[in-house]
């Protein structure tokens, strides 16, 4: 059914803007703004809906090459992948009942084919280039400072303590002990959908 674009409007729980549609039958309901959509703009969602932003439609609809927003990782699970400000994937291949898409980060992954996605790249992306200019601006949004581990005593975490500035002598480890870093948990169930994992600097 289709959609006309009411409002483009600012959320602050998010970094993206959204969409508020005014549905033919009455309805209205809110999308992530993808970019180019602009108020008066039609969008519509379905299997044969044209390839176009801000139109939701399955993987297995989408022609190869295009790039997509708010993806499904299960059919009816509703958006994971791609929702904040700037972000998107690209649809890489199509292989029986899944699809491959090519991540932010690099990593090409498996997802069902019937999943849906939005067309385009979220929208908003020079909100990147934000200089939030003073400390008081991110603790509006309930940020706190980051205290270094390295100034502070050795009761409170492993790296304190020395007369003077010291290296601490060990890795780098959190404040339980931890070894920085490292925070994915290997051979999860979801890893055999990764058709290549993305670049990092460390050895795996």
């Amino acid at each position: 059914m289709p959609a006309k674009v009411a409002h483009i409007e600012y959320d602050p729980n998010r970094t993206a803007r959204i969409a508020l549609l005014h549905y033919a039958d009455g309805e209205k309901r809110y999308i992530i703004a993808p970019n180019r959509l602009g108020q008066g703009d039609v969008v519509e969602s379905g299997p044969n809906a044209d390839i176009k932003p801000g139109n939701n439609l399955p993987l297995r609809n989408i022609p190869t090459g295009t790039v997509v927003h708010a993806v499904e990782l299960r059919p009816g699970g509703g958006a994971k992948i791609a929702r904040s400000a700037g972000t998107s994937v690209q649809l890489v291949a199509k292989e029986g009942k899944y699809a491959q898409l090519r991540m932010p980060s690099g990593e090409i992954r498996n997802v069902e084919a019937a999943c849906r996605a939005t067309v385009g790249e979220v929208g908003n992306a020079e909100q990147s280039n934000i200089s939030w200019g003073k400390a008081g601006r991110m603790r509006w949004k309930g940020v706190r400072p980051t205290v270094r581990g390295v100034v502070m005593n050795p009761v409170d975490h492993p790296h304190g303590g020395g007369e003077g500035r010291t290296s601490g002598g060990r890795h780098p480890v959190s404040p339980w002990g931890k070894p920085e870093g490292r925070t994915r948990r290997p051979n999860k169930s979801s890893d055999r959908l990764i058709v290549r994992r993305r670049r990092t600097g460390k050895k795996r």
